[in-house]
């Protein structure tokens, strides 16, 4: 039996590693909230100490990673990042963790790996061309296709958030422009439609509680950002012809109903077989993922299955 692998999760607030067999099970986790105010450095060692824990010092092997931010496919260095993580434009995330655990680490953002996650046990198993749509405090999205993730020219392949919605001209998107989904059918963006229905600022997650109560207000809240994620992912179907949509994060159970309504008025008549459907593996998506990254080893290009990178301090020069 190939030996386990080990995935890490870089995130603004928690950074997790976990040790995943070959039949994508995870047999060992470790936890630790990110050090986002300390630095990169602080954010790579506490990433590094986790996976030292569960690696197997005698035995070889790639770490994979999946973290917040825009990564560059070619070099595994992160392109931009928002403040959850200062400082984190610019760092070659895959060079550094190589240099730490002496071994090589192949780097994605952490949607993508999510992505790669669920197409090997998750929702999308045996499905080589997928969608997938993580609606949290923000909104991200990856696609698979053949297996591989699409990354794009710059690695920013996916970004559904940034796609102009109607109805959103008011809010607010994290890129910092307005009328995009993300300033719609995100948590912030919940959190904002609300204020200004309202006048009171809460989070996303009371807003889908208020609603799921009964609040009119919030209601409608929910009611219209599912509809324009719902129209919004029909609209990509067609487009990007995946055999399936997936949707995750905090924020889908409060959405995917209205959402999956929305979608399946809107979505054309060849691609009705195309289910809309919640991710399975949770909290587990983005570490399980980024082993199946490590799985797939080759240097600076894209493997049979999953492109990414390989970096390993002993091979230089």
């Amino acid at each position: 039996m190939p030996a386990p692998l080990v995935g890490l999760d870089i995130g603004g607030t928690k950074t997790a590693a976990a040790l995943v067999g070959a039949d994508g099970k995870v047999l060992g986790r470790r936890l630790a909230p990110t050090p986002a105010g300390s630095g990169p450095a602080a954010v790579l060692d506490t990433a590094a100490r986790l996976a030292r824990e569960l690696l197997d010092p005698g035995a070889a092997g790639t770490v994979g990673v999946g973290t917040a931010g825009t990564v560059d496919p070619a070099t595994g260095t992160i392109r931009y990042a928002t403040d959850s993580l200062p400082g984190w434009t610019g760092t070659p995330v895959a060079d550094e963790l190589a240099a730490r655990l002496a071994r090589p680490v192949r780097v994605t953002n952490d949607v993508n790996a999510a992505a790669l996650g669920e197409g090997w046990v998750g929702a999308g198993r045996d499905r080589r061309d997928l969608l997938l749509v993580a609606v949290g405090t923000g909104l991200g999205g990856a696609m698979l296709q053949h297996g591989r993730v699409v990354t794009g020219a710059r690695g920013g392949a996916g970004e559904v958030g940034h796609l102009p919605t109607p109805g959103a001209e008011r809010l607010r998107c994290g890129c910092g422009r307005y009328g995009h989904l993300e300033g719609v059918a995100s948590g912030t963006g919940l959190s904002a439609a609300y204020a200004l229905e309202t006048g009171l600022r809460i989070t996303g997650r009371a807003v889908a509680e208020r609603a799921a109560a009964g609040e009119p207000a919030a209601r409608e809240v929910v009611d219209r950002a599912a509809t324009a994620l719902g129209r919004a992912l029909a609209g990509l179907v067609a487009l990007l012809d995946p055999q399936a949509v997936l949707v995750a994060g905090g924020a889908a159970d409060a959405l995917l109903p209205g959402a999956r309504a929305a979608f399946t008025a809107e979505l054309p008549a060849a691609w009705a077989d195309v289910p809309l459907s919640p991710a399975a593996l949770g909290a587990d998506a983005v570490v399980v993922g980024a082993a199946r990254l490590a799985g797939h080893p080759g240097h600076g290009r894209q493997a049979d299955d999953v492109p990414a990178v390989v970096t390993d301090e002993r091979t230089r020069a």
